[in-house]
């Protein structure tokens, strides 16, 4: 995982951050497929996963999943995808 993730989950409450790690780690793991997120408008291979106020951004790949973001939703959440 990136930093900004690392530094992300660190802000959050432990109950928060069991939810997130969990998800990731299935995401990772492939437990998760990119079937439970939703493509982003205008890509191929990146999607997102809504969590409460929470999001997880990711791209698929056909052997990895990659997560991009962690974060919570504001107008700047999608801006980079």
């Amino acid at each position: 995982m990136s930093d900004a993730i690392t530094k992300f989950l660190a802000k959050v409450t432990s109950e928060e951050r069991k939810l997130l790690s969990k998800i990731i780690e299935e995401l990772l793991t492939d437990k998760m497929s990119a079937r439970y997120g939703k493509k982003l408008v205008g890509s191929k291979d990146i999607f997102r996963i809504r969590k409460g106020k929470f999001r997880i951004i990711f791209k698929k790949t056909k052997t990895d999943c990659i997560i991009l973001s962690v974060d919570q939703r504001s107008e700047k959440t999608y801006r980079d995808f």
